[in-house]
């Protein structure tokens, strides 16, 4: 077969992943769009319906390092799979909720494990697999999917809960997933470029036959030897603090906006232009990668946000909330086509499945374990402004952590005596940035 007379299945891959993730975005935020509704009808306080949330994200995170490894040894097939049966199954029992338990279980357990086998990481590494050149760019194109899908599918989610309640939206997302996810699945996704011939695009060859395993494949790190490198603390790090911003927002910004006045909709709106101007972060941040490294869009990144929460700790009007809902949409998706890049320039592409699902597990424990906090300090206070301005300080030491990071294939302090030095085993120019 000539794939050069073709196009390049990767690009088939990137599509099925787009329309993935699109609906897998309406599904991850419509924990915010029904939070009041949900509180207005059990009479939960806010800290124990975000203490559902951390379950869920605890749970979601450890599923995505599970997913990471099985991807690495089985392929994404019948790990998506199998994730789906879980989400579909999670969110149509939500509708049926009428103890708190019963949410925990479903929310908190079964949605959790569906969705941390669909997730944004997950389809990252996926598309890192299969593109060499302009990887960066494979990758935001792929994970636009979860951007628009907020942007498109929170104001529908909205209005379809005004309307037909928060029950009646939680089986309609559990049942759009079901038969997506299925259907691409299915018809679409395959397992990695090696295993059905191919080498990545922009290869030297876009063809290739199975083989042994060759010397550079060889010299990839696993998770192991990768904890044995201080750029891995480092990464693990930031990327805790990036979940502990991404996800106090999407989850607590509904609810704040309607405390200080402003109709359910008009919040609404803002998350979902907060998802419009992550796809535009994605967009800029990938083919940045490409060209000047990944840690100064990172470090960017985080200091919008230090700047974000400062804007709204100074004035809550309504152009200054749609003003820190668009500056944080910006910064919110940037590490996620980043981290399996980054990763694959430190430690190779052998484990990346694993590393890069091990560092998104702590990004989204990050993320459940700071939204709850948001909630439980809103209990105690009555507001979330001493949520807002731990985020600013957190959000200043990820930039630090960030520039600690040594952008070059890494070498395990416990095996360096056995590995090449940099100098003797050059790579990829852009890892030297």
């Amino acid at each position: 077969m000539n794939t050069r007379s073709k196009l390049f299945y990767g690009w088939y891959i990137l599509g099925a992943s787009f329309f993935i993730l699109f609906f897998n975005s309406g599904a991850r935020n419509a924990f915010g769009v029904m939070f009041k509704s949900m509180i207005a009808e059990f009479g939960w306080n806010r800290s124990a319906l975000s203490s559902a949330f951390f379950l869920h994200m605890t749970v979601f995170a450890l599923t995505i390092a599970l997913a990471g490894r099985f991807y690495d040894r089985y392929g994404p097939k019948w790990v998506i799979l199998l994730a789906t049966l879980f989400l579909a199954f999670g969110y149509t029992l939500i509708s049926t909720v009428t103890v708190f338990w019963q949410f925990y279980l479903y929310y908190g357990v079964l949605a959790a494990i569906g969705l941390g086998g669909t997730s944004v990481s997950l389809m990252a590494t996926i598309a890192t697999k299969w593109f060499d050149k302009r990887r960066g760019l494979a990758v935001s194109i792929s994970l636009g999917g979860h951007c628009l899908g907020q942007f498109a599918l929170v104001p529908l989610f909205t209005l379809f809960a005004l309307h037909f309640g928060w029950r009646t939206s939680f089986f309609l997302i559990g049942m759009i997933m079901l038969v997506v996810n299925t259907a691409l699945v299915l018809l679409v996704i395959r397992g990695d470029p090696k295993h059905l011939g191919y080498a990545p695009y922009g290869s030297e060859k876009e063809e290739t036959t199975p083989g042994p395993v060759s010397a550079d494949l060889q010299k990839d790190m696993g998770l192991k030897e990768a904890m044995h490198t201080p750029s891995f603390w480092f990464f693990l790090t930031f990327m805790f603090i990036c979940g502990c911003g991404d996800f106090l927002v999407m989850i607590h910004l509904i609810p704040y906006v309607t405390d200080l006045g402003i109709s359910p909709s008009t919040g609404g709106n803002m998350l979902a232009w907060f998802g419009f101007t992550s796809l535009l972060g994605i967009l800029i941040a990938g083919p940045a990668s490409d060209r000047f490294g990944c840690k100064i869009p990172i470090v960017i990144t985080f200091l919008l946000r230090v700047l974000s929460f400062l804007l709204i700790l100074r004035t809550q009007s309504l152009v200054s909330l749609y003003v820190f809902s668009l500056l944080f949409g910006l910064t919110c998706f940037v590490t996620a086509p980043l981290t399996p890049i980054l990763a694959s320039r430190l430690y190779g592409v052998s484990h990346l499945g694993y590393i890069a699902g091990f560092i998104n597990t702590l990004h989204h424990i990050g993320g459940g374990f700071w939204a709850y906090v948001g909630g439980w300090v809103f209990d105690q206070t009555g507001s979330y402004r001493l949520a807002f301005i731990l985020s600013a300080v957190i959000s200043f030491i990820a930039a630090v952590c960030t520039l600690l990071v040594s952008e070059r294939r890494q070498v395990s302090s416990s095996k360096s005596g056995s590995r090449l030095s940099q100098k003797e085993n050059p790579t990829d120019p852009r890892d030297s940035r």
